[in-house]
């Protein structure tokens, strides 16, 4: 049987114009009372039986982001890409973070409702998919950030974070190296996920013989540290090793840094995202270029533009190959690399 608005009236003990105003954002509504017909319309995961509705009228101009996180570089710069799109717009952002507890993403998602006109997702984390489905409102726009969601319809803007892995592999392997190591990221992360399929396929096709080097990481220097340290410890070290993102490369810098590695004679290094500070360390780090703040100023602009149905799947943004000198096999070489 599906719930009607009236049931959630009955429940929220409200009437059922209320409950419209409630769910709608509009202003005369005392907030204890909205959050109340929140939390119950979720609870009986009602939905309003009318299609996604547009931005046009954009009834509270305020758009809703959801993150994982918003700590670390990458974050700021997503941030700063969707904050410069919204003030172009003349939009009010409402931003919350759930650090990787389905729980709280719930929670953010279903206290969105009623007070944005659009939401920007990002939950790359592969065994919250169901959760993540149950949370969104067909009646609210959203736009997913590097987030699956198989056979549903809900618009999505991607990294090709495979073809960009497999990019850097090539990059490796044209150097001359042929034991090289991967640092991955947090295993139930997508993004993660598809830069070690780019590393273990990349490597299978050029070195069919020669076995995968993973080492796990978590997407922060400590763990690209000790990973890094893991490393100097074998017996026989690798030529290369390949950071599945740039905070974990820093990290394994300074752990060869402290132990006198030469980089890039003794060991190359690389990293992925192309972070800001990517280019200021010594020495200056190779890496795959994601416009991380053109990601979010491009996913806004996707919302934004959102037909009401069906809503189109964007092109994926692919990343840049950016040579520096934590990479680079020879001193000649050093002018074709990017310092910007």
């Amino acid at each position: 049987m599906s719930i009607t608005i009236k049931d959630v009236a009955r429940q929220a003990n409200v009437s059922v114009a209320t409950v419209s105003r409630a769910l709608n954002g509009h202003e005369n509504v005392a907030e204890a009372v909205r959050k109340r017909v929140i939390h119950v319309a979720s609870e009986l995961r009602y939905s309003p039986h009318h299609a996604a509705r547009s931005l046009s009228s954009r009834r509270t101009h305020t758009i809703g982001v959801v993150l994982p996180d918003l700590h670390g570089e990458f974050f700021s710069e997503l941030m700063r890409g969707i904050d410069q799109v919204a003030r172009e717009r003349g939009l009010h952002l409402l931003v919350s973070s759930y650090h990787g507890h389905p729980e709280e993403q719930g929670a953010a998602l279903r206290a969105m409702r009623g007070r944005v006109d659009g939401l920007l997702v990002m939950s790359p984390y592969v065994a919250n998919t169901d959760f993540l489905t149950e949370n969104l409102t067909p009646s609210l726009p959203a736009m997913l950030i590097n987030t699956q969601l198989p056979g549903t319809d809900h618009a999505s803007l991607s990294i090709d974070n495979y073809g960009g892995a497999r990019a850097m592999m090539q990059h490796l392997l044209e150097a001359g190296h042929r034991r090289i190591a991967f640092i991955a990221g947090p295993e139930d992360n997508f993004d993660a996920h598809e830069r070690l399929r780019g590393y273990r396929d990349a490597l299978a096709e050029s070195l069919p013989h020669a076995p995968a080097w993973v080492l796990q990481g978590d997407f922060d220097e400590a763990s690209g540290h000790r990973a890094g340290r893991e490393l100097l410890a074998a017996e026989i070290r690798p030529d290369a090793v390949f950071a599945a993102n740039d905070m974990m490369a820093l990290g394994c810098l300074f752990a060869f840094n402290q132990a006198g590695v030469q980089l890039p004679r003794d060991i190359a290094l690389v990293g992925f995202d192309d972070i800001p500070l990517a280019r200021y360390v010594y020495p200056s780090l190779t890496t795959m270029r994601v416009n991380i703040a053109e990601l979010g100023g491009r996913a806004l602009r996707a919302l934004l533009d959102l037909p009401q149905s069906p809503p189109p799947q964007q092109e994926p943004l692919t990343p840049e190959l950016i040579v520096r000198e934590s990479s680079l096999p020879n001193t000649p070489v050093r002018a074709r690399a990017d310092s910007s």
